[in-house]
């Protein structure tokens, strides 16, 4: 992973400006935790095909819980919790009509709290969280519903201390496609953005532990692309995220917060097509350099990739991008176009 003091400083060149190293601290804090996986940021390009049929389905999904110890950034740990040991939680496709059945299960082995899942594409009681609330080793339990309408829906754990929860990477997207399905892309790309409130400085090593006063002040230690500080960078764990040029690329941006609104912004383009709230049966805006996304919610945006160089995802309140870690870049590779972009004329 990258040193955040390292991607501060690369991230102020991205923005422009120069970056402001943080003082030492004297205080060594806590050692680091050992860690229960190597990465908990699951892998953005992971999707499930988009549908291509024309009749609803039966669909069988099984979910669990798994609170785990994992590296915000090297030397940095925190116990997240998650659902399928991955942050954000997996991407479901459904179809309009579709029917879901569900079982979750919080193993007693890998969680110490209560869960539960609320799913924003669900009419019933708390989205199905009333029904699926259960204590390490009560479960599983099984609920099913009926898909009524389209859209990108968030779904996340709501047991009370939702924003703890929340911020520590319970969370993902249900996609609901319409009927006649969603227009054809080269690539889909998957991201979650989320606030982590922690006990400790950003970079401080040792091990953080969630700070449930500066959640109610709403003032972040990081703001996360996927529980981690520049995996999607060149240089990070995973590296920059891989297009071709002349391809259309739909990003799926899962603004988790718990509390802030995002301005999701490519660098270097421009939302083709953007559907607001995930809301894919009105027309979208075009040619947009940005959008308003609220805590909750998970967007839908559309690249055109003429030129080659790489596309950096912010969140346009750059100083969670400068200061707080969140950032990914698309590396597009392919032929230049001098006619759109001549870097030496």
């Amino acid at each position: 992973m990258i040193q955040t003091l390292g991607t501060v400083g690369a991230l102020g060149a991205v923005a422009g400006c120069t970056a402001v190293s943080q003082d030492d601290d004297e205080d060594e804090g806590r050692p680091a935790e050992e860690t229960d996986v190597d990465s908990i940021a699951a892998d953005p390009t992971d999707l499930p095909d988009p549908i291509d049929r024309d009749e609803p389905e039966h669909h069988e999904l099984e979910i669990q819980t798994e609170e785990l110890v994992a590296e915000i950034e090297d030397g940095v740990t925190h116990r997240f919790m998650t659902f399928d040991g991955q942050i954000p939680g997996p991407f479901v496709r459904a179809r309009v009509g579709d029917t879901v059945h569900l079982t979750f299960d919080v193993p007693d082995d890998l969680n110490a709290d209560v869960h539960n899942i609320d799913f924003h594409a669900v009419y019933g009681p708390g989205g199905g969280a009333a029904d699926t609330t259960i204590a390490p080793g009560e479960g599983p339990v099984e609920i099913e519903f009926r898909l009524e309408y389209p859209g990108a829906f968030y779904y996340h754990c709501a047991p009370g201390q939702h924003d703890y929860h929340i911020s520590t990477g319970m969370f993902g997207t249900i996609l609901v496609e319409p009927e006649d399905g969603l227009p054809e892309v080269d690539r889909e790309l998957y991201l979650g953005q989320h606030e982590l409130y922690t006990d400790m400085e950003v970079g401080e090593e040792g091990h953080h532990n969630f700070d449930f006063d500066a959640a109610a002040d709403e003032n972040p230690t990081y703001v996360l692309f996927n529980g981690e500080v520049g995996t999607f960078t060149e240089g990070g764990d995973q590296g920059r995220i891989h297009a071709e040029t002349d391809e259309t690329v739909r990003v799926y941006w899962c603004n988790a917060g718990p509390n802030l609104m995002s301005g999701p912004h490519p660098i270097g383009n421009v939302w083709a097509r953007w559907y607001d709230y995930g809301d894919i049966e009105s027309e979208p805006v075009r040619n947009v350099e940005g959008a308003a996304l609220p805590a909750g919610t998970t967007g839908v945006g559309e690249m055109e990739l003429p030129v080659p160089g790489p596309v950096k995802l912010v969140d346009h309140a750059l100083s969670r991008t400068v200061r707080k870690g969140l950032l990914a870049e698309v590396e597009v590779e392919g032929e230049e176009d001098t006619d759109i972009y001549n870097p030496d004329p």
